[in-house]
């Protein structure tokens, strides 16, 4: 607990420093393209075309529903953030320590500031497919309240994930191949593609299992309002997903601490 505190302080302390390297990471992965920014909605937007091809028109024999696009795109919406998110904050340690080795920088700030830069692609394509959802009929209303509730949510979940596999990541390198090999799936094993209420209630609370479906759940509430305050309706799984989030951020915050000032020796 003592550990989780200190990262607690140290993201605090940090914030402006955290905010400026995030905005700068943001910009240095696009400097070399033309479009620059833009990259980071023409991506997730053509990888959304092949999925409403693929399972919104081709398995469904040419018959797509017209429902299924704003359905995708509400629950997509944060997968985009996701997805990037635990795979660079896993790799963040070990591939930005040599630059502040030799600063003084709290090292629990470097996964913070990597994710915190895909914070810009969010609300962009966010913005994007709200005015989709919009002239699909899905206007705005009092549930979009609970877009933030549910960010703040997958970011803290996100980062202290971060914490543990960055670590283990400078550690042991393969940790880098389970997590990647791990994501691939976790597209399939959240309700992203498909909807969960054509399983069996015992196959629905195995997946649930996954804090990501909590979230996805939530943006897709939020946005099509279809389920009300979902975090409300279904308060007994709001209570699991910020148990499992306190449980992991005390871990990686343990795990971080404990081996950080050895971090170099790793390289």
């Amino acid at each position: 607990m003592k550990s989780a505190i200190t990262v607690i302080k140290e993201q605090v302390s940090s914030f402006y420093l955290i905010l400026r390297l995030s905005a700068y990471e943001m910009r240095s992965q696009n400097k070399s393209n033309y479009l620059g920014v833009l990259w980071e909605i023409i991506n997730p937007m053509i990888q959304i075309s092949i999925y409403w091809f693929v399972f919104g028109f081709g398995i469904r024999g040419g018959h797509p529903r017209p429902e299924f696009i704003p359905w995708l795109l509400a629950g997509i919406s944060v997968w985009f953030f996701i997805y990037p998110s635990v795979m660079q904050g896993s790799r963040s340690v070990y591939s930005r320590i040599k630059m502040v080795a030799k600063m003084n920088f709290p090292l629990s700030a470097i996964p913070s500031y990597v994710i915190l830069s895909k914070i810009y692609q969010h609300f962009m394509l966010l913005a994007i497919i709200i005015v989709i959802l919009n002239l699909k009929g899905y206007t705005i209303s009092i549930y979009y309240f609970g877009i933030a509730y549910y960010f703040i949510s997958v970011y803290i979940f996100v980062f202290g994930l971060s914490l543990v596999t960055s670590t283990l990541s400078t550690i042991v390198r393969d940790v880098q191949n389970i997590v990647q090999a791990l994501m691939r799936m976790m597209i399939y094993l959240t309700p992203i593609l498909w909807n969960p209420n054509t399983l069996s209630p015992k196959i629905q609370a195995v997946l649930k299992l996954n804090p990501f479906y909590y979230v996805i759940e939530g943006y897709r509430s939020s946005l099509l309002g279809n389920e009300g305050w979902y975090f409300i309706n279904h308060w007994h799984y709001t209570l699991y997903f910020w148990g499992m989030t306190i449980v992991i951020f005390i871990i990686g915050s343990s795990l971080h601490v404990k081996f950080r000032n050895r971090f170099v020796d790793f390289l």
